[in-house]
Order: structure tokens, then sequence, then C-alpha cells
């Protein structure tokens, strides 16, 4: 994942620049193995670093949460917007980076979890990164429109919630093919 710091943040001196990584690190491992009964004090612990240092970036565990769906976003959109500097067939790029979105999910419990377990208010606090994507798949799909590989139908947001399920089917659960979900997901974009 990436620890740019955001237009919001204020700059930071170099320890606590470091300090702030450790922390999103660690939240993003504890809240994929433990959910939202992670504490603050666990994140801390984990990290390194005193209760107190935690609270100084993110004064409630939402906020941390917040961050982590943030940082999810932002790391997409990087993706995407790689994807239409590409010089290739339009639908192609949509499905590859459907592809590296769902194995960066897969390879991180952080960003499935910030995908799938979040609620509504940490999307809502990352609602200017989350339509920053969305403008940029919107993008993506408008030239797969023209060139007459994308149903016609299909919209950015719907990509969003696509991904979604596909990362609901990642995870320990016996019988769950995440890869065999986004095959069909993209088989259902195509135009016919």
């Amino acid at each position: 994942m990436t620890n740019a710091v955001s237009d919001t943040e204020p700059a930071l001196r170099a320890d606590a620049r470091r300090n702030r990584e450790r922390i999103l690190a660690s939240a993003r491992a504890a809240f994929a193995e433990s959910g939202d009964v992670v504490q603050i004090d666990d994140v801390a612990r984990h990290a390194g670093v005193g209760v107190g240092t935690v609270y100084r970036h993110f004064p409630t565990k939402q906020a941390l949460l917040a961050e982590l769906v943030r940082q999810t976003f932002r790391l997409f959109t990087g993706r995407a917007r790689e994807a239409l500097e590409a010089d290739a067939e339009p639908f192609a790029l949509i499905e590859g980076l459907l592809r590296r979105i769902g194995e960066t999910a897969a390879g991180d419990a952080g960003v499935q979890y910030a995908l799938a377990s979040s609620d509504g208010q940490a999307w809502t606090e990352a609602q200017a990164e989350q339509d920053e994507l969305i403008a940029v798949v919107a993008e993506l799909i408008e030239r797969a429109r023209r060139a007459g590989t994308i149903r016609p139908d299909v919209e950015a947001t719907d990509i969003g919630m696509l991904i979604c399920g596909v990362v609901s089917a990642m995870g320990p659960r016996p019988g769950f093919d995440w890869r065999r979900h986004l095959d069909l997901v993209i088989d259902t974009l195509r135009a016919r």
C-alpha cells in the first residue's frame, strides 16, 4: 500500500511520518486478523508506539479505519490511472485493472477488510478518494464503450460493487474461488 501523504494531511517530521506509517501497517494487519474488536491499544502495541502516539495521529478508531479505506482507494486509483495511460484495447485495460486489484486484495487481508468489512462511516469519510477512483474508472469505461467492447449499461459504480463482491469471496472459505468469481464478473461486463 502506498503511504503517501494526502493533500489534507499536514506535513510531518520524519519520525512522526514513520510512526504514522507503522501505525497504519499495524492497524491494517490487526483489523484483517481480528475485525472490529481491535482496540487502539492493540494497534499501538503492535506498532511499537505509545497509545498517545496513535491518538495524536488518529483521534478515534473510526478515524483510523477511514484512513485505511482512503489508502485502499488511493492505491486503486493509482492503478486505474496507470491503466488509463496505457495504450491497449480498452476492455483489456479494465480487465487487467480488475485482476490487479483482485491480486492486491488477495495478498493483503487489510485491503480485504477495508473493502468488505468497514462500516459506512469510514466509506463516507473517504468519499473524495472514492469519487476520484470512480471518475478514473468512468474514463476507462467510456473508452471501452466507444470501442464497443463493454456492455453499454455498465457504470463505474458497478465496477466498485463487483470488486467488493469478489473481495467477499476471498479468505478461508472452503469452495470459494475468488479468481473464478472474478472471471465470471469480467465475462458479465463484456459486450455481446
